[in-house]
């Protein structure tokens, strides 16, 4: 439904309704849509800090929608007052466009939409009170649902803010990795300046290349072998000693068992980290990296012969307990002076999420919301048309839900879902 210019109440609410009764993923292009009659618009942009799930989103013409950044959103978002709708030029999608923004303080952290309009006409302040008002409701349902969401939406949110974390960590270390690899070539002194420039653009060349390269093969695997997981890490350190006076030694795992994604990931982080402050120490000369699997453990051993002065407050910039805490491992720290420090870390070779606190943790997003309509009592036939897919495919996946929370039958998994909501 598309609201006109003052619009009146019926159609108003009629409009919210049909907004907030979409799904997450839906509601800004739908709000977008609504609000069309009342401000014309070519995007519009959203940004919700409280939201884990997406906190950013764009919809409209893509060639417009599709250029416009979180950059530049925040100043908007610092600058514009909650229920004092903002219009004017702003430099947004990479280039000036007018814009009407408005914030609600229906969060504690607010939340900014912004409308980017094809003409700088003023837009009459009963329209941009309706934008206000069909904005503060939309962020006031955003907040019900983060505060009181049930487990298949708070166990989407988990997943997509923990895949997001994965994913910036794993960009930061790569990029501290190539950087330390270049700070060795420029402060080596045993390459003349034409040997150095060579040296810093092969690895600079080479670091691209592992990202991308890094980036399919993480995107075709959910597991790999243990030893080829090792391998990886080994070919991103090598380059960071390459010209550093530490001699590192490998202790590859003696196990072709099979790592899960998550695990071999958060292993390579996490030894990365410890690696990249170690060698921030002075007067180390030997550091060995090793991987030792046991049957529901991976351990990963950062040695080194330096001052013995490392502590786990060392590594709190780059979040290393926080990772290993999220897979449900820990870290533990040898530190003595004048010998060197060693630092494990454990990583539980088990799934955390089928753990007793979290019982759907195992199941994946589509799965949580074939459960949710399981709960609601909705057959098969039903369920595949509220989620655009064919029976069979629900069938797929309640065959799979059952086999994942271990129980014999439909009303079984529903009545685990009310238990744990």
């Amino acid at each position: 439904m598309e609201l006109t210019g003052s619009a009146s109440a019926v159609p108003a609410l009629a409009a919210a309704y049909d907004v907030v009764r979409q799904p997450l993923g839906q509601i800004l292009p739908r709000l977008s849509r609504a609000l069309g009659g009342v401000v014309p618009h070519v995007a519009a942009a959203e940004l919700s800090t409280h939201c884990a799930h997406s906190p950013f989103k764009t919809a409209g013409d893509s060639a417009q929608a599709g250029r416009i950044t979180v950059a530049e959103l925040h100043p908007l978002a610092a600058s514009v007052t909650a229920g004092e709708p903002w219009q004017g030029t702003v430099r947004i999608g990479g280039a000036e466009h007018p814009v009407l923004a408005v914030t609600s303080d229906a969060t504690p952290r607010g939340a900014l939409l912004v409308l980017v309009r094809g003409d700088d006409s003023p837009v009459a302040e009963q329209d941009s009170a309706v934008v206000q008002a069909m904005w503060d409701l939309v962020t006031s349902h955003f907040d019900r649902l983060a505060t009181e969401a049930v487990p298949g939406p708070l166990a989407q949110s988990r997943a997509a803010a923990g895949e997001r974390a994965r994913v910036i960590a794993e960009l930061t270390e790569a990029h501290a990795t190539a950087l330390s690899g270049l700070l060795g070539v420029l402060r080596s002194r045993g390459l003349d300046d034409a040997a150095a420039r060579a040296a810093a653009v092969d690895l600079a060349v080479n670091a691209l290349v592992d990202l991308r390269s890094e980036r399919e093969l993480d995107q075709a695997v959910a597991e790999e072998p243990a030893g080829q997981a090792f391998a990886r890490l080994a070919d991103s350190l090598r380059p960071m000693l390459r010209y550093s006076p530490v001699r590192l030694e490998l202790g590859a795992p003696d196990s072709a068992r099979p790592l899960a994604n998550d695990v071999a990931h958060a292993a390579r982080a996490v030894v990365r980290a410890v690696v990249l402050t170690v060698l921030e120490q002075d007067g180390l000369s030997r550091m060995h990296v090793g991987w030792t699997l046991t049957e529901n453990e991976l351990r990963a051993t950062v040695r080194d012969d330096g001052p013995g002065r490392i502590s786990s407050c060392t590594l709190g910039p780059h979040r290393v307990t926080e990772r290993l805490e999220a897979l449900g491992g820990r870290l533990d720290m040898d530190a003595v002076p004048g010998w060197g420090t060693t630092v494990t870390a454990t990583i539980p070779l088990g799934t955390p999420q089928s753990s007793p606190e979290d019982p759907l943790g195992a199941l994946g997003a589509r799965e949580l919301e074939v459960l949710t309509h399981l709960a609601r009592g909705h057959r098969n036939r039903v369920i595949a048309q509220e989620l655009h897919i064919s029976e069979s495919t629900v069938k797929f996946h309640v065959a799979n839900i059952l086999t994942k929370l271990g129980v014999a039958s439909r009303g079984e998994a529903s009545a685990l879902f009310h238990t744990v909501a």
